[in-house]
């Protein structure tokens, strides 16, 4: 009978949870304060901060394109907000180890698959939306490979809450960026694949900790029935002396042990002088 006693351990690997609460709230406020100087200055000038695919002059874009904005309307940064909150709070939170190199590579990996695989027809691609789903696509597929059970109910989660943004990659609507949410997506499984040995692993039973380190687990139901039959030979010889004082009152019990010596012991007792002839 082996014990199943989990070793409690914290999932998150290295995680803080102060931390995946705070620098995507920094990052989203740095977002609202440029997409507010965009309505105040009048757009045009910092639009032209994103990029323009196969323009050597938007080399810039691969730094700010993700914190620019629509500047006539409030949807577009409204829209990417919580999904960036969401998706960037689990990757730090679960992926502290790596979580500075996922969201570098989605950051500038995203960009430039837009400014290589884009069309130029003069316009300047903006917005989060490809870095968020660089982080959808990396947390859906390492979900499954890391097989832990908050992550793989955090890619149910997604599915379930953006599982329309998987139309995102299509082009289905001229005036959205369906390049940026493409390369976006695929960094994002790339990143996953690449680091599917890191992030966190799931809880281990003791036993499993003790084989891979090479320790045998205590055989704790033999132990439970050689305890059980001690006792029983315990009891009985307890009433074996009972039913002897019972038969005999006036005399002592006595107990005499029998010892057969083995070969060993015998050949061990016997002087180094004496030998056969």
């Amino acid at each position: 009978m082996r014990t199943q006693t989990k070793i409690r351990r914290s999932i998150a690997s290295d995680g803080s949870a102060a931390e995946a609460l705070i620098y995507p709230l920094l990052l989203l406020l740095l977002c609202w304060v440029i997409w507010l100087l965009e309505t105040t200055s009048g757009g045009s000038s910092l639009i032209e901060w994103g990029i323009r695919p196969r323009q050597w002059s938007s080399w810039k874009g691969l730094f700010f394109m993700p914190l620019l904005h629509d500047p006539s309307s409030v949807k577009h940064i409204l829209n990417n907000s919580l999904p960036t909150y969401l998706l960037l709070a689990a990757v730090i939170y679960y992926y502290r180890e790596i979580a500075l190199k996922v969201f570098l590579i989605s950051w500038f990996g995203t960009g430039f698959i837009v400014w290589w695989v884009a069309q130029d027809n003069g316009a300047y691609h903006i917005g989060m939306s490809g870095v968020i789903y660089a982080l959808f696509g990396f947390l859906f597929i390492s979900g499954f490979f890391r097989r832990v059970k908050a992550l793989q109910g955090i890619s149910l989660a997604i599915i379930f809450l953006y599982g329309s943004m998987i139309w995102g990659i299509f082009p289905m609507e001229p005036s959205i960026s369906w390049e940026g949410h493409f390369g976006g997506f695929t960094v994002g499984v790339l990143l996953a694949i690449f680091y599917r040995k890191k992030g966190p692993v799931s809880p281990k039973f003791q036993y499993e900790i003790e084989r891979e380190m090479g320790i045998e687990p205590p055989d704790l139901e033999g132990i439970w029935k050689r305890n059980q039959e001690e006792m029983e030979q315990r009891i009985l010889f307890e009433q074996m002396i009972r039913e002897q004082q019972e038969l005999n009152p006036g005399v002592p019990f006595q107990v005499i042990y029998h010892i057969n010596p083995t070969t060993k012991l015998e050949e061990e007792e016997k002087p180094q002088g004496d030998t056969e002839k």
